[in-house]
């Protein structure tokens, strides 16, 4: 049975866990502006000496993503706990295909991911060794056929995703993110390796979770809970988010099992 949290707070539950790792887009921030109470509640999560990290499937390295939530109007003391499924994947680009050219599948917005290793990109697919995919390309953002066709011939190289999101909501427009793009890949029968949640590496990466009782929080049944649920952490979706319409709808525990999911915690809003 999914608890809910919204009379009680996350502070009746908080002292039972050392460790948080909590969603980024959704949870503390919906593209355009920080939600003030779920700032506070990383603050009195610090107050009482345990630790969070912000961890977020975006296809960018941390310091890209720092930025960003500094122009949101971030304190630095919070952005610091950032860490990104971008930067996970760039650990083991830098290790394993350094020397491999790739094409970039996804917007050009997106070109600090390779910065360091500008000179291996390949401006045609057919002369890559690997594909990465940071997102859907500007021009064909809402076409996913589009890419169908292009990796038609090319279903053979391996792709890098550094999203696994399906959807994002900016403010009220919903968005495909680069996991849309990987499931087209996949179905396809190509071979693609995520970076980001729900798979282990970007947890282990962010941070010594060894031995920690933790909580996951995210809007993210898929990604953030999904993730929790593999790694045998408590979960708490955050209900306002990109599963808003389907929890009101159908009600948590339908909507969690149609994902294969387990809640242990819900909230509307990320609030002490």
């Amino acid at each position: 049975m999914t608890k809910n949290l919204d009379k009680d707070g996350l502070s009746s539950i908080a002292d039972n866990y050392q460790l948080f790792y909590v969603d980024l887009w959704g949870v503390i921030h919906d593209g355009f502006s920080l939600h003030h109470e779920a700032i506070k509640a990383l603050k009195e999560i610090s107050k009482r000496k345990k630790d969070y990290i912000l961890l977020t499937n975006a296809p960018r390295p941390n310091h890209a993503v720092k930025s960003f939530l500094k122009k949101l109007g971030m304190e630095k003391e919070i952005r610091d706990h950032v860490f990104t499924s971008g930067e996970a994947a760039i650990i083991y680009l830098k290790k394993n295909l350094i020397n491999k050219t790739f094409f970039h599948v996804g917007p050009p917005r997106d070109f600090d991911l390779f910065k360091d290793f500008e000179k291996m990109k390949s401006d045609k697919i057919e002369n890559s060794d690997y594909l990465l995919c940071t997102g859907l390309f500007d021009d064909h953002d809402e076409d996913l056929k589009y890419y169908k066709s292009l990796f038609e011939k090319n279903i053979k190289k391996k792709m890098i995703c550094t999203n696994p999101d399906l959807i994002v909501d900016r403010g009220s427009v919903r968005e495909f993110c680069a996991g849309s793009v990987a499931m087209v890949f996949e179905k396809m029968g190509g071979e693609v390796v995520y970076f980001g949640k729900p798979y282990s590496e970007v947890y282990n990466q962010s941070t010594n979770n060894k031995n920690k009782k933790v909580l996951s929080i995210g809007d993210n049944l898929n990604t953030d809970i999904k993730g929790a649920n593999l790694l045998n952490y408590d979960s708490l979706i955050i209900s306002n988010g990109i599963h808003k319409k389907e929890i009101q709808k159908k009600g948590i525990e339908r909507v969690a099992k149609s994902y294969e999911t387990i809640c242990n915690y819900i909230q509307s809003e990320l609030k002490w």
